[in-house]
């Protein structure tokens, strides 16, 4: 009799734990699904916030654009068209951009400053040597930017162009190292005629240079050099 009511205590006493634990799990796993559909529903409504602050600032800055006042198109709609329109862009035109700028400023603090830099170096030299020192610097600089100008001039940095056109727009730099446009019909294109390097051909009285090989459009190329193309053609 006393095995038989000690083994009924220790049975009701297992049932008891394992019911316990059955429910402390139960507790516990509702409380983490409770906890991961939480955190799940504050993640969703932060990327829906995040979204529709996104959209109110995108259509904010749209608004903005419409309500200002402008004249012809769209800074976008302006950038797209011309980057149809242009048939040839000079490969080197930055370089020459930069190398103007530097003639140029060089040229100005020589201008500006070498009178003052040679007459307060050398107190004891003569004035009339100070004056030719200082007007042989200006000089030497002044010379050789007119020449880089001269001889950068016919570079054409871009061409417009829609085919079956009869006139194109070319882009030149001044000696400001400013971009010039021109527009130029092919009826006006003559042969260089001169011994004149990087020339391709003549319009109006000015010379203008495209770099061929890097010239894509060959449409263009060959009405920009008809007498190349003729004396090729006769050639074959």
């Amino acid at each position: 009799m006393t095995r038989a009511a000690l083994f009924q205590l220790l049975r009701s006493q297992s049932k008891h734990l394992s019911q316990r634990n059955l429910h402390s799990g139960y507790h516990l796993q509702s409380s983490s699904a409770l906890i991961d559909k939480t955190c799940g529903r504050t993640s969703s409504f932060v990327s829906r916030l995040s979204a529709v602050q996104k959209r109110w600032a995108s259509q904010a800055t749209t608004r903005e654009d419409e309500s200002k006042i402008s004249i012809g198109p769209r800074r976008g709609q302006e950038a797209e068209e011309d980057e149809k329109d242009v048939a040839y862009v000079g490969p080197i035109s930055s370089t020459i951009k930069k190398v103007k700028l530097l003639s140029l400023s060089t040229c100005c603090l020589s201008v500006s400053l070498g009178p003052v830099i040679t007459f307060m170096t050398s107190p004891d030299m003569n004035v009339i040597l100070k004056g030719a020192v200082a007007s042989s610097v200006i000089f030497f600089s002044a010379t050789t930017t007119g020449v880089l100008h001269w001889f950068v001039s016919p570079y054409v940095h871009k061409i417009r162009w829609k085919p079956g056109s009869d006139s194109f727009e070319v882009e030149i730099m001044s000696w400001l190292a400013t971009y010039i446009p021109r527009t130029i019909r092919f009826a006006d294109i003559r042969p260089p005629e001169t011994n004149r390097p990087f020339v391709t051909f003549k319009a109006n009285g000015s010379f203008y240079f495209v770099d061929q090989e890097h010239c894509q459009n060959k449409a263009l190329l060959a009405r920009l050099t008809p007498q190349q193309q003729e004396s090729a053609f006769k050639n074959l």
